[in-house]
């Protein structure tokens, strides 16, 4: 100690260091002081150190053990810490570059962070005002996602509702539905391409307003033998009638007998299907130079139509 070389005890006292306890170091932290008993910011004891003011280190700390700090934390260079660390404040990084193994934290405020792969249980999304570009994909496991104005190359979506939508809505290539009914109010095709099956309420043939419009399509058989009606009278024609599901008065009905012009039926035959009554058909057939009492035997095919103006 050459700056104590030339002095005595007594004038050195000032330059002197000692614990304010009387049986030196031991395991309670006491303060070091100097010869003047002046109390310094440096505790000391033979089970740790501790800094009641404020503590720098000039080069790079590595903490083997556990470290806790109660006030903020500016990290401007680099800290090693092997053990645990708790936060009871905040950390600040004013520099360079905070690389964290594991971090687990209950409340995070980021300004801006580059993070290459991240696993989060929850997290609280601020809204976005600007453009926000994903490179893989957007899940939301439960609540609402409300997206303002979306371009999407591609899309799976296993269940959605759809608003309705008031204006004109063009699709670029399908619509399907796998299941369910859909309602559209008014169809604009040039051409309509259907390999299923097509409920339709009312159809209108036609560009006009006043082009007819089909509401309903009722089709049957039924029988033409024998069995079933009478033999031709010595007018060489008879009547009958036959039931047909939805029929009704007012009701147009095309049909035919597949027996005309067979071997065993009659040639130049005259035939009438109207409605009787609903859910029934008559007929009338005029057989013109086949012998009487002679029954072409076969089924009938009817199809009503109905038409609105």
């Amino acid at each position: 100690m050459p700056t104590l070389g030339t002095q005595t005890i007594q004038s050195s006292y000032t330059q002197l260091l000692k614990t304010d306890g009387l049986g030196g170091i031991d395991a309670t932290l006491q303060a070091v002081t100097d010869g003047d008993n002046t109390v310094s910011a440096l505790e000391l004891s033979s089970a740790g150190v501790r800094s009641t003011g404020t503590l720098n280190v000039a080069g790079a700390t590595t903490l083997s053990s556990s470290l806790t700090v109660t006030g903020a934390v500016t990290l401007s260079s680099s800290l090693g810490v092997t053990g645990a660390v708790t936060f009871s404040s905040s950390i600040s990084a004013t520099t360079g570059t905070a690389t964290i193994g594991t971090l687990s934290a209950s409340t995070a405020t980021i300004s801006t962070a580059t993070i290459s792969t991240a696993t989060i249980s929850t997290a609280t999304i601020p809204l976005q005002l600007g453009n926000v570009t994903f490179g893989s994909n957007i899940t939301s496991s439960t609540g609402t996602a409300t997206i303002g104005t979306a371009t999407i190359s591609t899309a799976t979506i296993s269940s959605a509702t759809i608003p309705r939508v008031n204006g004109v809505t063009t699709f670029a290539t399908g619509f399907t539905s796998s299941t369910g009914t859909n309602t559209l109010g008014t169809i604009e095709s040039t051409t309509i391409n259907n390999t299923g099956l097509a409920t339709v309420g009312t159809l209108q043939v036609g560009t006009s307003s006043t082009s007819p419009k089909l509401t309903a399509v009722s089709f049957g058989t039924a029988a033409f033998t024998s069995a079933t009606v009478a033999a031709h009278n010595v007018a060489d024609a008879t009547t009958g009638s036959f039931g047909l599901t939805g029929v009704a008065l007012g009701d147009m009905i095309i049909g035919s007998l597949n027996s005309l012009g067979s071997a065993t039926g009659t040639v130049n035959i005259s035939l009438s299907l109207y409605p009787s009554a609903t859910n029934f058909v008559e007929y009338s057939i005029q057989n013109q130079g086949a012998t009487a009492g002679t029954i072409p035997a076969g089924t009938f095919f009817a199809t009503a139509l109905r038409f609105t103006a």
